[in-house]
């Protein structure tokens, strides 16, 4: 009976352990674009935005400006959807919760030649906890 109280409390725990970590990468698409997230520090983000940088449109990270609580993490990369000539396919964004506070994060889909208003834009807030 005490054997069976053990695996059954080592198994709550588990579960338990379980469902309250938070994740080592959060994965966001467009789809939380205008949304808000709670991250907490050393936790990471990755973003994946479709994109087709063979029409010369690619995403750029405008904010956070200051990496104290969030860092972009390496450069922004682009996965396509096939082997084929001009494709289009995703570009993937990683950050990294640094500290504790709040910081905006703003990225433009654009011809970075073009003084024009943006094809597109991502924004969301975060909260590092």
């Amino acid at each position: 009976m005490a054997v069976a109280a053990v695996v059954l409390l080592a198994l709550i725990l588990l579960i338990l352990i379980r469902f309250t970590a938070s994740p080592r990468e959060l994965e966001l698409t467009a789809a939380d674009n205008h949304g808000s997230i709670e991250l907490q520090p050393g936790q990471r983000l990755r973003l994946t935005l479709p994109a087709n940088p063979t029409t010369g449109y690619t995403w750029a990270v405008l904010e956070p400006t200051d990496d104290r609580i969030l860092r972009q993490l390496g450069e922004i990369e682009f996965e396509p959807e096939s082997d084929l000539v001009g494709a289009g396919g995703v570009q993937i964004i990683r950050f990294e919760a640094i500290s504790a506070g709040q910081s905006n994060l703003k990225l433009v889909y654009h011809r970075p030649w073009e003084s024009v208003e943006p094809l597109e834009t991502f924004t969301l807030s975060i909260t590092v906890r």
